[in-house]
């Protein structure tokens, strides 16, 4: 039996989110009918929406959900009706990557998630007067009242703890997160520098204060998310529109060695290059953020030399089923401060929410139903 609800639709590139019925078909093997409590926006998305991403639209985007299971299609076994859940990424499952604990990496993630559009045997989740659009966007679709989700996409969660103040835990937290603890994982004194504050970047500054690292940076052109950094652990700032040399800063506070650790969330090829040159030797940067497909970054071939790693990152490495628990329990436990990120917005509110996070006023908007 399919379900009707209403969803968030890009009708085409540059276009806004647009309320609309649709028609989510009914739970297939492997999948679970979603009702939406929660919904986090992501950059992601909103580089989607735009149309700088050959995903199939009109479509219907949102992959950071939490809501609680309705139905689910045969051979699920992880989740069953009444439970909360958490939705994130999905995956094959059984190529060599997901079968050695590294699901971020499956062998067929863009398609499943990012570009594809529908499900892996090329049959649509979603549907509008008898016309498929995009959807099993990250296997789930959560711009929307009620989701279709691939089951390798939920993870089911403690049910005290309210899904609206997790639900960005799906994505962007998770990945500044595992930057820090999956590839990084900084020892006694390390420094770690945050190359942008915004959601991914503060995740990545949280997850550096419960390791033994001793200075942690944070950089960004915005004074107020500086102050926030702080407040959630960072020892040092630096504010990008005032100094010469990002480099030079770098050096400075360490004391000329340069930086163990770097997070790169820009997606700027200038701010990433910057990050190489201010690393250690034997220092590590990882890149988080995705600047359009095709870019390319220059690096100093001699500078490499002294153990220079720069390391790519998806979704912070993790295994969902492992990892998202844990961050829950962090969140709970107040351990993991994720309400400074957030700001709250009516579903029905999704233009404010996206026009909010563009200009820089919030940090994490959380679509609530």
């Amino acid at each position: 039996m399919s379900t009707t609800t209403r969803a968030a639709v890009v009708e085409s590139g540059g276009a806004p989110f647009t309320l609309s019925e649709v028609v989510l078909d009914q739970p297939g093997p492997g999948e679970a009918q979603v009702r939406m409590v929660a919904a986090g926006l992501c950059h992601t998305d909103l580089g989607v929406a735009s149309g700088a991403l050959p995903f199939p639209l009109p479509g219907v985007l949102g992959h950071e959900g939490a809501g609680v299971v309705e139905a689910v299609g045969p051979g699920v076994t992880s989740v069953a009706p009444g439970d909360h859940v958490l939705l994130s990424f999905t995956s094959c499952g059984s190529c060599h990557n997901c079968r050695d604990g590294h699901p971020a990496y499956c062998a067929t993630w863009l398609p499943l998630n990012l570009l594809g559009g529908r499900r892996a045997d090329g049959t649509s989740t979603i549907s509008r007067d008898g016309q498929d659009l995009g959807g099993h966007f990250f296997g789930q679709s959560s711009f929307a009242e009620r989701a279709l989700v691939d089951e390798r996409s939920l993870v089911k969660v403690d049910p005290e703890v309210p899904l609206d103040s997790i639900a960005p835990l799906g994505c962007g937290v998770q990945t500044g997160v595992g930057a820090v603890w999956n590839v990084l994982e900084p020892r006694a004194g390390s420094t770690v520098v945050v190359l942008g504050a915004g959601a991914v970047g503060l995740s990545a500054v949280m997850a550096a204060a419960l390791t033994p690292a001793t200075t942690i940076i944070a950089v960004d052109k915005v004074g107020e998310r500086l102050e926030l950094a702080k407040e959630l652990g960072a020892t040092h700032t630096v504010n990008a529109n005032e100094v010469d040399d990002l480099t030079e800063a770098v050096m400075e506070i360490t004391g000329g060695r340069g930086a163990d650790g770097v997070v790169e969330t820009t997606g700027s090829v200038f701010v990433l290059r910057k990050g190489v040159d201010s690393l250690a030797a034997r220092g590590t940067l990882v890149i988080v953020g995705a600047p359009p497909f095709g870019t390319e970054v220059s690096l100093d071939v001699n500078g490499m030399l002294g153990g220079k790693r720069v390391v790519g990152l998806t979704l912070g490495d993790n295994e969902i089923q492992t990892a998202i628990p844990v961050l829950v329990q962090l969140v709970k436990d107040g351990k993991l401060p994720l309400e400074r990120l957030i700001s709250r917005y009516k579903f029905e509110d999704i233009d404010q929410a996206v026009a909010d996070m563009s200009g820089g006023k919030t940090i994490k908007p959380v679509l609530t139903f």
